[in-house]
């Protein structure tokens, strides 16, 4: 489904930009309207075998990694985008399936590096992002120009877990917005009726944890975070790309996992999950992964203390040794 994309979301707050690029990133700001995806990165020269590619995508209803980044090794190669349709990066012309989101964010990424380079990438990714890296992952090779060596998954369960979840009444009260945002035009209309950047701080609200924990909070909203979720939301294609999201979650996404348990394709890289264990941990069961594992290894580890569903935000120095092992075990 076209969406109109108002280009004006690109330069409307910048203040993200300054923090990221601060910390040595560059980003295509100037180019973005014509790249389409908008993007941070750093050091993709000098990426080889022995130094992969770091990609990091984020979640709903967020844009690029703010509170990760400056925890990581300056020597790591990154790649850094908004998703289609959220923050600066404009809305696929077709549905938003995490295969179509996946195969748009890589273009984006091979336009970096000469095309008879072949890169290693290790995908790290929470929430949607995650979803987009386990397609990415079990289609790896559908991406022979690509050497992926690993993924890792931040507070998700496998889509049709989650979904089969929803036959209890506490599980649909408790993610609501699954099966309201995946009815496009009508969750669209409502969101932006009542403020797209008002629904955005609600459900950052909403999923966090130690939400009475002053400390907590500090550093969940610092680098003006919530301003910068919250500011792209204002917009209305923000708003129905991120709801076609989520509705091809209910339907492309869905499929595409029945058909990859039929076919028995399944997760042939090494597989770390990262959850909360109060929040994902209280209702679901990592070894749900495990159906989905192949020739990979499997690792997973929770975050305690509060911790809600924002563990990049809400548990930055954790999340970052997690991943900076992961890589280097894997480089």
């Amino acid at each position: 489904m076209p969406v109109n994309w108002d280009t004006n979301c690109i330069n409307d707050i910048t203040t993200d930009v300054s923090h990221m690029t601060s910390l040595g990133l560059e980003s295509n700001l100037s180019t973005a309207a014509t790249d389409k995806i908008f993007y941070y990165h750093r050091g993709i020269k000098n990426a080889s075998p022995a130094s992969p590619i770091l990609v990091l995508l984020h979640g709903y209803p967020q844009t690029q990694e703010l509170h990760v980044v400056p925890l990581l090794r300056s020597d790591i190669p990154l790649f850094i985008p908004d998703l289609p349709g959220y923050g600066r990066s404009s809305p696929l012309p077709g549905a938003h399936d995490k295969r179509s989101v996946g195969t748009a964010i890589l273009l984006a990424l091979t336009n970096l590096f000469p095309s008879t380079f072949r890169p290693t990438v290790i995908l790290a990714g929470h929430d949607r992002g995650g979803r987009v890296c386990h397609r990415l992952a079990v289609d790896a090779t559908h991406h022979p120009t690509f050497d992926i060596r690993g993924t890792v998954l931040l507070d998700i369960i496998p889509s049709l877990t989650q979904w089969k979840s929803f036959s209890t009444a506490a599980a649909s009260v408790r993610s609501y917005h699954w099966s309201f945002l995946a009815n496009v035009d009508l969750a669209t209309d409502i969101i932006m009726g009542g403020g797209g950047d008002y629904y955005c701080r609600s459900n950052l609200y909403r999923w966090a944890g130690n939400r009475n924990a002053s400390a907590a909070m500090e550093k969940f909203q610092s680098h003006n975070a919530f301003d910068v979720y919250s500011n792209a939301f204002k917009y209305e294609h923000v708003v129905r790309a991120t709801c076609d999201d989520y509705r091809a979650g209910a339907f492309e996404d869905l499929q595409e996992e029945e058909e990859d348990q039929k076919a028995g394709r399944k997760f042939d890289v090494d597989v770390m999950f990262l959850y909360s264990s109060e929040f994902l941990g209280s209702r679901y069961n990592g070894e749900e992964w495990r159906v989905c594992m192949g020739s990979g290894n499997f690792q997973e580890f929770g975050f305690g203390d509060g911790v809600g569903h924002f563990i990049p935000e809400e548990a930055p120095e954790n999340t970052a040794a997690a991943i900076l092992g992961f890589y280097d075990a894997h480089k």
